[in-house]
């Protein structure tokens, strides 16, 4: 798993790539501060030089800036990344303890919700939206980065154009020295405005094919957690859904079976409570005949007796 971060901090040695070679240029001018100094500031005739470089210097801080911006951006983007790494590596959720504006949260925000909405996850439209949203916030660095060499340029042209008023001012006139100075001064502030912005260019331009780095490696660790380990969460594979539909029909076969068996024991309960009540039916037919017999052979006999004893008391006695 911990492969899957190709440089891990790749940002932070990238911000101490820039330090580092920030010590080392300002090391560089500091020894040769005679020769810088004698280039952009000694015997100027005009401030064009100073306005010029001042210009570049400008663009270039404001470029720096910005990809450190980024560059501490992407540093808790990739401390995020980490986090959730190993959040699956020991079984836990894979957002415990990540927060919630980072990239690789509102990738998985976005997935849980079109899953809950029931809507399909194309992992192709989420990369390609990912990598659109992303190149957004290279565009003042890339802006910087193309016109940059291009002020140095106009900066030149600017400071040829000095020195060929100079050269004219110096055929006009073969006893003033203004010509001849306006001419040095041309051509120091060219020299000046295209060691600038060549320097700066160099600079610029390689941290900010760093920036690119670190934002291509950032997106390929996004999309390969997500294809690893976010898509089999919330993506229903075809086979899945048809291995499950036959578990679900297998299920409802062995139901099916157990109703049957149940109907069956239900059929042969009602047939032996049909068996029951008829022999009820017969042993109650029983019982009255035989009640019949009782009362036929004893019981009438008896009241014959009773009736004859009654009759001769009457006859006895003379009673009416």
């Amino acid at each position: 798993m911990k492969s899957l971060l190709q440089h891990r901090r790749f940002s932070r040695n990238i911000l101490i790539e820039m330090c580092v070679l920030a010590v080392l240029v300002a090391a560089l001018i500091a020894w040769q501060f005679d020769f810088v100094n004698s280039v952009y500031f000694q015997d100027q005739l005009t401030h064009t030089g100073i306005v010029l470089n001042s210009a570049i210097i400008s663009l270039f801080a404001l470029g720096v800036l910005r990809i450190i911006w980024l560059l501490f951006s992407y540093a808790g983007e990739e401390s995020a990344i980490l986090r959730v790494i190993d959040n699956l590596e020991q079984g836990f959720k894979p957002l415990s303890e990540v927060p919630e504006n980072r990239i690789i949260t509102r990738r998985y925000r976005n997935m849980e919700q079109l899953f809950n909405n029931g809507m399909p996850i194309n992992h192709s439209a989420l990369a390609s939206t990912l990598v659109a949203s992303e190149s957004t916030r290279n565009s003042f660095p890339k802006f910087i980065n193309n016109i940059l060499i291009l002020s140095g340029v106009f900066g030149t042209i600017v400071a040829l154009s000095i020195a060929l008023v100079g050269a004219s001012d110096l055929l006009e006139s073969a006893v003033t020295m203004d010509g001849m100075g306006m001419v040095v001064h041309g051509m120091s502030t060219a020299l000046s405005t295209t060691i600038t912005a060549i320097a700066c260019y160099v600079y610029f331009g390689y941290f900010y094919l760093k920036l690119t780095d670190v934002q291509t490696n950032l997106i390929s660790t996004v999309e390969q957690i997500t294809g690893n380990h976010f898509m089999p969460r919330f993506h229903i594979q075809t086979e899945t859904v048809l291995h499950q539909f036959a578990d679900l029909i297998r299920s409802l076969q062995e139901l099916l079976g157990q109703m049957k068996n149940s109907q069956r024991s239900y059929e042969e309960l009602a047939a032996e409570m049909r068996n029951s009540q008829s022999a009820f039916e017969d042993l109650e037919t029983r019982i009255i005949s035989a009640l019949v017999d009782v009362h036929r052979t004893r019981i009438q006999p008896v009241n014959e007796e009773i009736n004859d004893i009654k009759r001769l008391l009457r006859l006895g006695f003379r009673l009416p």
